[in-house]
């Protein structure tokens, strides 16, 4: 009989409801946040969030922040090309409500990039509207392998997380090494802008403009003062003679090339004007996030091609097929670097 009470015992408590575990982390602000064991649904807050989560678990996606244009889609795998979009909860245009985050049905919201006050405060407030946890990344370039390390561990896909984040470590380390070799005398002093007029910027210290930094440029607009993200004159930048300028839009470097007040311009005159690629993520900016690695080659190519001998197509095609599952053709590959010249 006690066999008997054992074994019924067993089957009883084998067929309660399992409950959730949950582990409890320490996000980037400091904040101590309970967060499933499994989990199969992530809210991104913004564009650097979905690129990464989409990079590192692409199934575990909810949705876009916004929609990929149809060029952008042919550079993305077919699996998440057409997932719904749920809109931004951070930055400009930071409309999601919060009966759409609870109709995403997310397990987890996840943020990456400038950890600040006003980021933790956000996080509370939806954490505590929602009761969805939210946790804050730190989207710094220089600590790129660790944010892919730390978010594949909260994913639970730590063996692709690694090799992510060693390719970024390699990327990085490699980056240094060369640019420790370069006298500050030597380094070029370029002007990033954004929009389709350009005047937009970012200062010292502005994440949007850290891997200019990283790849051993001068920032003229750090001259402004330290922050984010703000508008130029032309005559500013005009006064700041840069010897490179690199567009976000290409309508911006067209109108520099065929606008006099600009003609006097170093890097006009030298014909250094270039436009990152930008399918399906900018190699430069927008979003400030893990596409930047490949970025980062492009860049240093340009900048110093006497210290980096970068085989950009075939970089390319290595950077997309790992992180973003996709095989490149020739003529994707050609179009990449055709939209750099």
């Amino acid at each position: 009989m006690a066999k008997f009470l054992a074994a019924l015992a067993f089957i009883f408590i084998s067929l309660l409801p399992t409950t959730v575990e949950a582990r409890l982390i320490t996000d980037a602000a400091g904040r101590k946040v309970d967060i499933p064991d499994t989990i199969n649904r992530v809210l991104v807050a913004g564009p650097p969030a979905a690129v990464l989560v989409y990079t590192l678990a692409p199934d575990k996606l909810a949705g876009w922040v916004s929609a990929p244009s149809d060029a952008a889609k042919a550079y993305l795998a077919p699996s998440v090309r057409n997932l719904p979009t749920i809109g931004r909860l951070t930055g400009k245009g930071g409309t999601i409500s919060m009966q759409a985050i609870a109709a995403a049905k997310p397990d987890i919201i996840i943020d990456v990039g400038t950890v600040d006050p006003t980021y933790s405060a956000l996080a509370d407030k939806v954490q505590g509207e929602t009761k969805i946890p939210y946790v804050l990344i730190d989207g710094s370039f220089a600590r790129t392998g660790d944010t892919l390390r730390e978010v594949g561990d909260i994913l639970s896909v730590t063996g692709r997380a690694k090799m992510l984040a060693d390719y970024a470590d390699a990327t990085i380390k490699d980056l240094d090494g060369k640019l420790a070799t370069l006298p500050d005398a030597q380094r070029l002093r370029v002007y990033y802008g954004r929009g389709a007029n350009g005047l937009e910027t970012g200062l010292a210290g502005s994440i949007n403009l850290e891997i200019l930094d990283a790849a051993g440029a001068v920032n003229v607009a750090a001259a402004a003062g330290k922050g984010g993200l703000t508008q130029m004159t032309p005559q500013q930048i005009v006064a700041w003679n840069p010897d490179m300028i690199l567009a976000e839009d290409g309508k911006f470097a067209a109108a520099v090339k065929s606008d006099p007040q600009w003609a006097g311009v170093k890097a006009v005159k030298d014909g250094k004007l270039f436009v990152p690629p930008s399918l399906p993520f900018g190699w430069f900016d927008s979003p400030p996030g893990v596409n930047r690695l490949i970025g980062i080659r492009w860049l240093e190519t340009l900048l110093y091609p006497q210290l980096f001998k970068n085989d950009l197509s075939a970089d390319a095609r290595g950077f997309y097929k790992l992180f973003y599952q996709v095989d490149l053709t020739d003529d994707q590959v050609a179009a990449l670097l055709k939209s750099a010249e």
